[in-house]
């Protein structure tokens, strides 16, 4: 008991009142962090083995749910309870998210999570190492200590957050800086006598070099039509996934002329005529934001200067008098 006296009075000097709470809270963490391999590399059970090769009727089962699964981390799934949401509706919220965020692997979801987890862990131990190491023998109350530790965990857990954000806003950008493109080659290739569907597949494999974002698109709209998929479904789903209002009304261009019977050379004429005014427009709108934006970083950048010159001899002539008289 004297020893653990002597330990809880040397945290409590070095560390203020919580020290002891702040190193048992590293310590659990580290022992956290120790166990996680452990688990990943925990090797299947034997009696499952035995169950799945003994029982005929859940080998079909097995098998399709494996071809579902295929190309999924096989450790993450040990923790899909802790690492996905539970709820149908919030799973296919984030799913949806990080699809257009250019995620679409079937663990992304899994690794969010995982991200947000190590993150947030990675800033507690960087917090508690500055507050322990770094603060220089600097006494801190508790208030300070609690900013300190949970200031960079709550900045390494929303950081991912704030990564799939800006990756979302960014390739809705370049999807709509493409399609405009994407759409007069597609209707080349109409033109040129090929199906809507063999020029996606072409339009896919042009635009990898200038607008990889819309190609990718198109690229899963190519793999989804081979494998059978409804053509209406498909292209809902890329209306769905882009997240962009163009690609939506194309959508429902494309839906429309094929219920109806119409011509898709004639549609895509039309629309991309549109999408090549509304580029133009907006590029227009640009330019014309231009100047209000860089009137108050021009006055910061002249005005001052100019102000110096200006005043600056009268001021020093002021001055020069002010020190004769004296």
């Amino acid at each position: 008991m004297e020893f653990l006296n002597q330990i809880n009075d040397y945290l409590t000097t070095h560390l203020g009142e919580f020290g002891p709470l702040i190193v048992v809270g590293v310590l659990g963490l580290f022992m956290i962090l120790l166990t996680i391999p452990m688990l990943l590399n925990q090797p299947e059970d034997p009696l499952k083995k035995l169950k799945r090769s003994t029982t005929p009727t859940k080998q079909t089962k097995d098998k399709k749910e494996q071809l579902r699964q295929a190309g999924r981390n096989e450790k993450l799934h040990r923790f899909a309870t802790f690492l996905e949401p539970q709820d149908a509706d919030q799973l296919s919220a984030m799913q949806l998210k990080l699809r257009q965020a250019g995620y679409q692997s079937k663990d992304a979801v899994r690794f969010f999570h995982f991200a947000q987890f190590a993150l947030g862990i990675a800033g507690l131990l960087i917090g508690a190492a500055f507050v322990t190491i770094l603060s220089g023998g600097q006494e801190l109350d508790s208030t300070q200590i609690a900013i300190r530790v949970l200031g960079p965990g709550c900045a390494g857990y929303l950081l991912p957050k704030y990564w799939v954000t800006r990756r979302v806003a960014t390739r809705k950008e370049n999807i709509t800086a493409g399609f405009p493109d994407a759409l007069d080659m597609m209707l080349v290739c109409v033109e040129a006598g090929q199906s809507l569907d063999q020029a996606i597949v072409r339009v896919a494999a042009e635009m990898h070099a200038s607008y990889p974002d819309i190609a990718e698109e198109f690229e899963v709209v190519a793999y989804e039509l081979k494998a059978g998929k409804e053509k209406d479904k498909v292209l809902r789903d890329m209306g769905t996934r882009c997240g962009v209002q163009d690609v939506s009304s194309f959508v429902t261009v494309m839906i429309q002329s094929a219920t109806f019977g119409t011509s898709i050379a004639e549609a895509l004429r039309v629309y991309a005529g549109e999408m090549r005014d509304k580029r133009v427009m907006r590029a227009e709108e640009a330019a014309n934001k231009l100047p209000t934006k860089m009137t108050l970083a021009t006055m910061m950048l002249t005005v001052p200067p100019l102000l110096l010159i200006l005043v600056g001899p009268s001021a020093k002539g002021i001055m020069d008098l002010g020190n004769m008289s004296n």
